[in-house]
């Protein structure tokens, strides 16, 4: 029988250009690009060079630290460049695709026969490490530990988020495989969390070897660590994993089929999209794959992710590692004067009921980048504690992780949280602060110190 789970706290932004239920085209793409930033605490050692020949599945570079953790292509063809920054920090490795998508391929396997440690061989093997992250600190997981739970998101509450039930259509087995392999590493089983709404129809509700979680609520009700919040909470020194849906389904497939199949559904999203829709591409796609769908004349900030949580990757940039959406805004370069004391502004969306546009109902906005003020001195309010419904104290642990201070950080919850459940904090934050930045921060202060 699930738990039911009812979130009071929360925020869903009314944001318009979502993605209508359909699959509007497949996107070729030229080049492809992994990059060591999207994994904290990452320290890459490259394995190919520029020019070698690569399969789907080949690693391109390895865990430093632990060498049996490597990050693969998602496509076949030829490295054509190993992208570094200062101090010669590896930034991505951008692959050219050769057309014909050939796989590294390995015999299929079954889980159920299969010990942890030959579950694991595979996984590191395969490339399929990176996808299991643990928590504290969001970080690779290491192969050797136990966690106390493992805990998977079906639900995503994020602005205009995909809807997995409709990514993941027909593939029912390789989720369930891939659940049957992670249930090998810990004795506290798989947690699943689904929408209380939806999962009376979701397929998923038929996997067997989980134990289920029914969330109701407002964003970030989706939020994995908001879950684990509300489930099991994380105490000093113990750890759990997390593992996202689309990867669950991607280590699946690797059993059933021994191949690293990084395509997946992708909404294109967004108030500047045209047309918003689902799109099949791969992981580590260029933006430029998804020219149909923006006007390259405008200005206009390409985000690979979210709106709270993703990276403004521009034009030019590429589809990050675990990002199944692009957002698609116009740029708010723009200022208001007295902007602040008019309140009949009916097209602009208030929290606080600043305007009057709440009395529109539910009516969706044509937002944009703009934050309609600039940083200005922490203000001590409930405002945060209004969109975060998790047991802790939000405003004092961003005072903790700014002034540095490991032990009241430890004391009021540094260990179960990660920039992207402070997300609403920093879009409601009166005083325009970076919230999810200064976590960040404080976040890897722990992973240096503690050590």
């Amino acid at each position: 029988m699930s738990e039911q789970i009812r979130l009071k706290k929360g925020l869903d932004i009314p944001v318009a250009g979502a993605a209508s239920a359909t699959i509007a085209k497949t996107v070729s793409a030229d080049v492809v690009a992994i990059k060591p930033t999207d994994f904290r605490a990452l320290v890459p050692k490259m394995v190919v060079k520029e020019g070698d020949r690569v399969l789907a599945g080949d690693p391109l570079f390895v865990d430093k630290n632990r060498p049996q953790v490597c990050f693969c292509s998602p496509v076949s063809g030829e490295v054509e460049a190993v992208v570094r920054g200062e101090k010669r920090k590896l930034l991505a490795v951008r692959v050219k695709a050769d057309g014909k998508m050939e796989y590294r391929r390995k015999k299929a396997a079954v889980p159920a026969s299969m010990t942890r440690e030959k579950a694991a061989d595979r996984m590191l093997a395969m490339g399929l490490w990176p996808m299991v992250i643990q928590r504290p600190y969001g970080i690779v997981a290491n192969p050797d530990d136990s966690p106390k739970s493992i805990f998977i998101s079906a639900m995503d509450t994020a602005p205009l988020a995909p809807d997995y039930d409709f990514v993941l259509q027909n593939r029912f087995d390789d989720v369930q495989t891939g659940v049957d392999v992670l249930s090998k590493f810990t004795k506290g089983g798989v947690h699943f969390s689904m929408n209380y709404y939806t999962c009376p129809s979701s397929e998923f509700k038929k996997l067997r070897g989980v134990i289920f979680h029914e969330f109701e609520g407002k964003h970030p009700a989706g939020n994995v660590g908001v879950q684990i919040n509300h489930i099991s909470p994380i105490n000093k020194g113990e750890i759990v994993w997390t593992v996202d849906l689309l990867s669950v389904a991607m280590i699946g497939k690797a059993f059933n089929e021994g191949i690293y199949d990084a395509t997946r559904l992708v909404a294109v999203t967004g108030p500047a999209a045209k047309n918003p829709a689902y799109v099949n591409a791969i992981q580590g796609a260029p933006m430029s794959a998804f020219a149909d769908f923006f006007d390259a004349s405008e200005n206009l900030r390409l985000v690979s992710g979210d709106i709270l949580t993703g990276e403004n990757v521009g034009a030019d940039g590429f589809l990050g590692f675990f990002d199944n959406q692009v957002t698609i805004l116009k740029e708010g370069d723009y200022y208001e004067t007295f902007g602040w004391c008019k309140p009949f502004r009916l097209k602009k969306f208030s929290f606080s009921r600043t305007y009057w546009s709440w009395l529109a109902g539910r009516k969706k906005y044509d937002m944009d980048t703009n934050t309609n003020g600039g940083p200005r001195p922490f203000v001590v309010s409930d405002v945060y504690a209004k969109v975060l419904p998790m047991d802790i104290y939000p405003v004092y642990l961003a005072k903790a992780c700014l002034a540095k201070d490991i032990e009241k950080m430890e004391n009021l919850g540094i260990y179960e949280v990660l920039p992207e459940d402070f997300a609403l904090c920093e879009f409601v934050c009166p005083s325009k602060n970076n919230i999810q930045q200064i976590i960040s921060d404080g976040i890897d202060l722990m992973l240096k110190e503690m050590a």
